[in-house]
């Protein structure tokens, strides 16, 4: 018999990530490399998985780390993959890793986030964005950066593009949900799609720019004049910790060369 996690087996387990990830019983046995009776007979509880056999079939699935210590708990067996705190000794030098890209990527902003795209550290000039948000309990924290960008009384109101960019952060949130399953996450998407959504009406002349199509620019206005930003996501490539693994660093880079102007002679005159 199969041993549970809670009231899931891992059976059920395994049948609904397969799912999430769209694939066929037929489909999936030709991809881990089993048969598909035995696969039938796992997800079933037919037949209980060795714990080589858990973890190949969750790293062929791509499952997240944390949902792969659940699995392993399902079917019997202790969980593989730590999840230490990001203050214990162990994770120092992964740490330090993320201060040298957060200092490194100055005079342009960048900050690390978790799972639950909660703020965990940041760069100096991100603060810079910050100012002039009509709640300032925003920025207590835990911060959530996707509510805070979103909100009506946070960075809202000063982006320009705020449809374009509401649905750019929607969409990775979605891609996220699919990936993961995270009940948090689908909680913060509800709340993030029932914030209003009114575009910035300028008195000044639109600035036009073409990025054809390459990216997905973050057009914002604050006090030191009219911003714009494209983001890149870094992570830890080889990850082992659950910590680690659910970490992610956005930077953000000049999508034109006024921003890039006013950035820089800001940080020259500090």
């Amino acid at each position: 018999m199969t041993i549970t996690s809670g009231t899931r087996t891992f059976g059920e387990y395994l049948k609904q990530w397969r799912s999430r990830r769209r694939l066929s019983q037929l489909k999936f046995s030709l991809e881990s490399g089993i048969s598909q009776k035995h696969l039938s007979f796992i997800e079933v509880g037919r037949s209980s998985p060795s714990r080589e056999m858990v973890i190949h079939l969750t790293e062929c699935l791509e499952i997240p780390l944390r949902e792969r210590n659940t699995m392993l708990l399902a079917a019997g067996y202790a969980p593989l993959y730590p999840a230490r705190e990001l203050d214990d000794p162990t994770l120092q030098p992964a740490r330090a890793a993320i201060r040298l890209l957060l200092k490194g990527h100055e005079p342009f902003p960048a900050l690390a986030v978790d799972r639950h795209w909660t703020m965990i550290d940041a760069n100096r000039v991100i603060p810079l964005l910050f100012t002039g948000l009509s709640d300032p309990a925003l920025l207590t924290p835990p911060i959530n950066v996707l509510r805070l960008s979103l909100h009506p009384n946070g960075l809202a109101p000063h982006i320009v593009n705020l449809s374009e960019w509401r649905m750019h952060l929607l969409r990775r949130l979605g891609h996220q949900i699919n990936v993961t399953g995270d009940e948090v996450l689908m909680r913060l998407m509800d709340e993030l799609q029932a914030y209003p959504c009114e575009v910035i009406r300028e008195t000044s002349p639109q600035i036009a720019h073409d990025y054809s199509d390459v990216f997905v620019p973050m057009e914002l206005t604050t006090p030191l004049g009219r911003l714009s930003f494209f983001s890149t996501t870094t992570v830890f490539g080889t990850p082992l910790d659950v910590t680690l693994s659910e970490l992610a660093i956005e930077s953000f880079f000049p999508a034109n060369n006024e921003t890039r102007r006013i950035l820089v002679e800001i940080d020259q005159q500090q």
